[in-house]
């Protein structure tokens, strides 16, 4: 735990995401250790850090065999930092950026044969080689062709000059909700299995998914052949995205918002007369409580998922917030708490990929 007190001296901003890479070192190395020892490869995700460059260099200090990224332009960070590769682009890419997908990264995951041939023809052109991952949909119904489709794809992916297709994968536990099991892993195995088949290539990498892949494997459970992971919030946060408990041998404490009290008051919990929406279309449910002592910090929705910070103090209850404001009820904190003052907050996943991505929240890094 940060001992905010005794840094009470050391001039940060307010709003501000604290960023611990030597903890982040720490999940990456327990994590890699996990996947290495089950014969998989792991393509740490920066995404949820807007590829901070702490944050990547600490994954690769960690055993990181590859990093990866939805956002191009977050793989344009990585490498002009100097982040060794090879670099994956996770989210489908776009035709219109191919030329620019070709250039920075070395890697893509792709579900659509008009994008991989205009992968292909940037790639002739810059004289380079794309590899391609091409994804299956084993039922999680976001990105993915059917894996009766599969086969076709994969033979006419395979004749398009500048293309590499190196394997399959899957997407499980974001869209669907749906959880890695034997049956689906074993559907991806089956369906690579035929791909070679019908098109005569290896397809040496067969790509299992996410963080919520890890529990199979902790199990034992996951098909010897599934050899890649793309994790990101296991590392990021210490956490099992099944359930968000603590993923084993990590630390939860990697990231820590502070916001700063700008207002601190006794009032009612009850708003006082006719109520309508509020500013984002919603209707909010109160609890009557009494008088309570409210405060006021300096970060709202334009910053971080209200809903998804935890105070790291307890007797601290987060009532919501607007666009600008974050409202507290401190009324049973173990301090008292006023204007000036620091509050502290453990970041979920969705607030930590709003405060990343927030112009307006200052990022510091912490050694130690």
């Amino acid at each position: 735990m940060i001992d905010y007190k005794a840094m009470a001296t050391v001039k940060y901003h307010t709003p501000r995401l604290e960023i611990y890479p030597d903890r982040i070192r720490q999940n990456t190395q327990a994590i890699a250790g996990q996947c290495h020892r089950a014969g998989v490869s792991l393509a740490c995700v920066t995404k949820v850090t807007a590829a901070h460059q702490a944050v990547a260099a600490a994954m690769v200090a960690g055993g990181a065999d590859m990093l990866a990224d939805s956002r191009i332009e977050n793989l344009w960070k990585l490498r002009q930092a100097g982040m060794p590769g090879p670099f994956l682009l996770l989210r489908l890419p776009p035709v219109s950026r191919a030329a620019e997908v070709v250039e920075v990264a070395d890697i893509s995951l792709n579900s659509s044969l008009q994008t991989i041939a205009a992968l292909g023809k940037e790639a002739v052109i810059q004289q380079r080689t794309h590899k391609v991952i091409i994804m299956i949909d084993v039922g999680d119904l976001r990105e993915g062709i059917w894996p009766d489709k599969a086969a076709h794809l994969v033979k006419e992916a395979s004749t398009i000059s500048g293309i590499e297709v190196i394997g399959m994968g899957c997407n499980l536990a974001c869209y669907g909700g749906v959880i890695p099991s034997v049956e689906n892993m074993t559907l991806l195995v089956k369906t690579v299995d035929e791909c070679r088949r019908a098109s005569g290539l290896a397809l040496p990498v067969i790509c299992g998914g996410n963080s919520s892949g890890l529990p199979i494997m902790a199990e034992g459970r996951l098909p010897e052949a599934v050899n890649l992971y793309r994790i990101g919030e296991a590392i990021v946060l210490g956490r099992n995205v099944i359930d968000r408990s603590p993923w084993e041998g990590t630390r939860q404490d990697t990231f820590i918002a502070v916001a700063e009290v700008i207002e601190a008051e006794t009032k009612p919990s009850m708003p006082i007369g006719d109520r309508g929406q509020d500013a984002f279309g919603g209707s909010q449910d109160f609890v009557d409580r009494g008088l309570r002592k409210r405060v006021i910090c300096n970060i709202g929705r334009q910053d971080v998922v209200v809903d998804g910070i935890t105070p790291v103090e307890n007797g601290i209850i987060v009532l919501g917030g607007s666009s600008d404001h974050l409202i507290l009820d401190v009324t049973d904190a173990v301090r008292q708490i006023k204007v000036g003052d620091e509050v502290a907050f453990f970041p979920g996943y969705g607030a930590l990929l709003a405060l990343s991505t927030s112009e307006y929240v200052q990022k510091v890094v912490i050694a130690g």
